[in-house]
């Protein structure tokens, strides 16, 4: 069920019996020679609706834009600041609960966004507690990371072991081009595994990962993995939303 193509009065019903919203949260950034530059935000929006379509939940629109400052050394990344993305997730989670949402899921693609959007979930909580009541928000929120989910990692280590990397990596990539199959690139990479290092500023990243790719080996992408990764996500985030529905 997606929130922008249903009526008002469709999700006035909807929040007769469910109390909870699926939020995909990605980025738009460079992933290397063959990745999709918006790899992060379509990972988390297929694996949302498959979760809907699956469980019946509502997804709302994906937030395509995340916290990407990293990249812009490379062509078309697009990056919020840190407060803006705060100001951003704020508004959305304040939006949804003043229509009654209680249980707001943010299905995040983007390491990158991690930080920031639990910062965001402090300022939602400190406004609460702030404008007085108790001290037990009605509103509750959590981040996910789909590439954590249990049935993913064993998965993606199986299929590409130590060639996964931390991105770029042939997972993300292989599950875009199970979207998108008129997408996938054929290019070749040198070295074929990428080096590692840490994260800093923009031009910092682009003159220690040149192709934009870290410690990963994108080119053991396919769509037939990106098939089994899709499966295993849905099945993971899924049984993950509804627990987190169910915690007190």
């Amino acid at each position: 069920m997606l929130l922008h193509l249903c009526t008002w009065q469709e999700i006035e019903a909807y929040l007769e019996r469910s109390k909870g919203v699926i939020v995909p949260i990605g980025s738009t950034e460079q992933h290397g020679p063959n990745g999709l530059l918006g790899t992060d935000a379509i990972c988390p929006e297929v694996i949302a609706r498959g979760v809907g379509e699956n469980i019946g939940a509502l997804v709302a629109p994906t937030l395509s834009i995340g916290m990407a400052q990293h990249h812009l050394g490379f062509a078309g990344s697009v990056s919020f600041r840190p407060t803006t993305l705060i100001a951003v997730v704020r508004d959305v989670v304040q939006s949804l609960a003043r229509h009654g949402f209680e249980r707001c899921y943010f299905l995040n693609g983007h390491g990158g966004n991690i930080a920031t959007v639990t910062a965001a979930f402090s300022e939602i909580y400190a406004d609460k507690s702030f404008s007085g009541g108790n001290n037990r928000p009605q509103m509750r929120c959590k981040l996910s990371s789909w590439y954590m989910a249990p049935e993913v990692k064993r998965l993606s280590a199986k299929l590409f072991g130590s060639s996964e990397g931390s991105h770029a990596t042939p997972s993300e990539v292989s599950l875009t081009y199970f979207a998108y199959p008129e997408a996938v690139k054929s290019v070749s990479m040198s070295p074929k595994l990428a080096p590692t290092g840490p994260i800093y500023d923009a031009d910092d990243y682009r003159s220690r990962f040149p192709d934009g790719r870290i410690g990963s080996d994108p080119t053991l992408a396919s769509v037939d993995a990106g098939r089994k990764l899709f499966e295993a996500a849905v099945v993971g985030v899924a049984r993950d939303y509804e627990e987190f529905l169910k915690a007190s």
